[in-house]
């Protein structure tokens, strides 16, 4: 496969011959990560050897390569030219995160509040006026929100607040903290308008050529909360979780359920759904994680966590769970290996409750060396990840490669967020372990993180892919399988072997893969499996837009 070549001419160069040019061993020690790799040649010896894969599989598919090389000369072209490629999945999105900052502002103005202008934040009004239209009255210091409409200096100044446009870091005001800043500062908008943010991310994918969504959202858990305050700590964790139960800590489904009932029937009604001239947005499949927030005390996490998993048993629109808040938080910090044993108990009571977690969104400097050691095994080993979001310090970790090899035997994917690590922890191209995840075989797909406060769509996520790491198309086509690939949807794979798009299931075996017309035996498969028809849609989707070059 030609994914990484140029690392890959990298590293072969300088590991091959003890007289390879000044010039190529330079490049190859320019990032740290290659450096690591290079020196390790125990490691090296063992590491996987890579997979055969055949030739381009059509004379089309060379055409659209061939376009996309041309494309790649400018960035506006290439990114024009990657807006229409078929995308699949997007598996590592913050609902909120990914809601632009004008959205915000619009829906504040709906709801009344106010804005701090020293802070930049919405603030709740102290109460409305009894005018037709009422008013928000507000606290000295405050404005009401539609004062921004009014106000383009206002309105500037909440658009770089609520997201990363135009920001230059400061003393004391990092990339990192200005990031996840933003959060609070829009919080005040009402949990109502969730069906809108469907709305605005199903359309965003859709006009991307996207048609899968897995949303990290974090419903409301009062009940938890209050059981978690109720009960008692104690290291019996099987034992806890009953006494948790036994305190209504359920009772907050019915809540979830309804709040996701009405955000679903919102955006159906805003797309058409069902009608003759309904929006392309219906097409794309919504599923949600349940966020469990890792920053908080032990016992609403613990709290948090079965609850995430109770509604996942009952509710197949929530299809796992994740655990996020800043991973280099003091509480995350000292907590993640208990966190990681919550996990293990609990994957033992809830064993088809899926599990992706946030690991390794870390870099040197930020946290003590000490600390970026073992969180992504953490995750592997005890936290029972399927997917791993970000793993960023990978060759930090203890024994890396031993790891990557142990990812990759147990096709746990890394969900990259490139301009994400960029931002946040100042980790991009040769810096970025993208390039090595590949060479030891472990699942990679793209993914956006927060477009909103990123100012970001997932076509400018291929954009840096393809011009960093010299990606061609067959590339891209992995990349792209690989997230559908590792969906939590339920139903077998379209694909006869994990991670390997060469041979379909037995039952379309006799297809030519994303055909309009399966056969009996391969169509009824697809009705059996919600993975595989999401697969074979994608399959349909290049098809088509290989045939347009």
């Amino acid at each position: 496969m030609e994914l990484f070549r140029s690392f890959t001419r990298w590293t072969r160069a300088a590991t091959t011959s003890a007289a390879a040019p000044c010039r190529s061993l330079s490049r190859t020690l320019a990032s740290p990560f290659a450096l690591i790799l290079l020196f390790s040649s125990a490691a090296q010896a063992q590491a996987p050897k890579p997979k055969p894969v055949p030739a381009a599989s059509s004379l089309s598919q060379d055409r659209v390569d061939r376009g996309l090389q041309v494309a790649r000369t400018s960035p506006i072209a290439l990114y024009a030219w990657l807006f229409k490629m078929p995308k699949g999945a997007d598996l590592h999105i913050h609902i909120t995160g990914a809601v632009y900052a004008e959205t915000f502002i619009s829906e504040a103005i709906e709801d009344h509040l106010c804005v701090n202008t020293t802070a930049l934040a919405f603030t709740k009004p102290q109460s409305l006026s009894s005018t037709t239209p009422p008013e928000p009255v507000c606290a000295e210091g405050e404005v009401p929100a539609s004062q921004a409409l009014k106000d383009q200096a206002l309105y500037d100044a909440l658009v770089d607040a609520f997201s990363m446009r135009g920001f230059v870091p400061a003393s004391g005001i990092t990339a990192h903290d200005h990031f996840f800043d933003a959060f609070d500062k829009f919080k005040e908008v009402r949990r109502a308008h969730l069906g809108d943010w469907l709305d605005e991310l199903a359309t965003r994918a859709a006009s991307q050529n996207e048609q899968y969504l897995e949303l990290m959202h974090t419903p409301p858990f009062p009940h938890a909360s209050a059981a978690a305050a109720a009960v008692p700590w104690q290291d019996d964790l099987a034992a806890l979780r009953d006494q948790l139960l036994a305190h209504g800590l359920k009772e907050d489904i019915a809540a979830i359920t309804s709040l996701t009932d009405a955000a679903e029937k919102l955006r159906n009604t805003r797309e058409r759904c069902g009608q003759p001239d309904a929006a392309p947005a219906c097409r794309v499949q919504i599923r949600y994680l349940f966020q469990v927030l890792r920053g908080l005390p032990k016992e609403i996490v613990f709290a948090q966590t079965i609850l995430a998993m109770e509604t996942a048993v009952v509710d197949p629109r929530f299809v796992g769970l994740n655990f996020v808040m800043p991973e280099d938080g003091v509480t995350s910090m000292r907590d993640y290996d208990l966190q990681m044993h919550m996990l293990e108990v609990l994957h033992t009571l809830y064993p088809n409750v899926h599990i992706a977690l946030h690991a390794g969104e870390l870099a040197p400097g930020l946290v003590p060396y000490e600390g970026l050691t073992d969180h992504i095994r953490g995750a592997v080993e005890q936290g029972h990840a399927e997917r791993i979001g970000h793993g960023v310090d990978i060759m930090y970790e203890t024994r890396p490669h031993e790891l990557l090899k142990e990812m990759a035997a147990k096709h746990v994917m890394v969900e990259i967020n490139l301009t994400s690590n960029d931002i946040i922890l100042g980790v991009a191209g040769d810096e970025h372990p993208f390039p090595i995840y590949h060479q030891f075989h472990v699942p990679v797909a793209l993914s956006t993180d927060d477009e909103g406060v990123s100012r970001i769509n997932l076509t400018n996520e291929y954009v840096r892919a393809v011009l960093s790491y010299d990606l061609h198309y067959a590339d891209l086509k992995e990349l792209v399988r690989t997230g559908l690939e590792h969906t939590f949807l339920p139903g077998e794979s379209l694909w006869r072997d994990p991670d390997d798009f060469r041979a379909t299931n037995h039952a379309c075996s006799h297809d030519t893969v994303g055909n309009t017309n399966p056969s009996k035996s391969c169509a009824d498969f697809l009705a059996t499996s919600e993975k595989s028809r999401q697969q074979w849609d994608l399959e349909q989707r290049f098809r088509q837009f290989e045939s347009d070059f």
